[in-house]
């Protein structure tokens, strides 16, 4: 595999190393070794997929607060996403910086995402199916979002006509989260 640092510290974009023939192709999409190698947690407890019926969907900007912050590792298996990453660890120099890339079922490319991170992604075609590794269990009362769409950021999201949910529209703004005390420290 293939492991390329992305601009935001302890994100990484990994790519499958390829052995083809002429059946097609085998490749290696997660190995404990390689991922203590590079400093990335490989204990991953849980997976789920999300399917999406419509172009445009968005999901995010999601993420889970101590004592249960979680890394994933994320693949598109079917379709294509703009998955998108924003760093709220507010010792991080990368702090309230985001990081985009196009995962699909044909480039076989896959994030990870530390803990500390938000993540959320949109749909560019219909029917696509997301695939998450995720470092820890999902812990209802940890959970968390900030606006997809908060000026915070400027993530510059590829369609502007997008499907999303209530629960994912109504999160706060960072800012307005932020003012009083470290987003660790928040509980809604």
């Amino acid at each position: 595999m293939k492991f390329t640092e992305t601009k935001l510290g302890g994100a990484y974009l990994i790519e499958p190393e390829r052995l083809e023939d002429e059946r097609g192709f085998l490749a290696r999409t997660f190995c404990r070794e390689e991922f203590v190698t590079h400093g990335l947690n490989p204990n991953m407890v849980q997976c789920n997929i999300s399917f999406n019926k419509k172009k445009g969907t968005l999901r995010g900007m999601h993420y889970q607060v101590a004592p249960y912050e979680e890394a994933k590792l994320v693949s598109c298996i079917r379709g294509v996403i703009y998955d998108v990453i924003i760093d709220l660890q507010s010792d991080s120099p990368t702090y309230w910086q985001w990081f985009a890339v196009e995962l699909s079922s044909e480039n076989y490319k896959m994030l990870y995402i530390p803990k500390g991170f938000a993540h959320g992604f949109q749909t560019l075609k219909n029917n696509t199916v997301v695939f998450y590794h995720m470092s820890e269990f999902y812990h209802p009362e940890c959970a968390r979002g900030v606006r997809w769409d908060d000026s915070a950021f400027g993530i510059d999201w590829p369609i502007k006509q997008l499907i999303i949910s209530s629960k994912d529209n109504s999160y706060k703004h960072f800012k307005v989260i932020n003012i009083n005390r470290p987003l660790k420290d928040y509980a809604w």
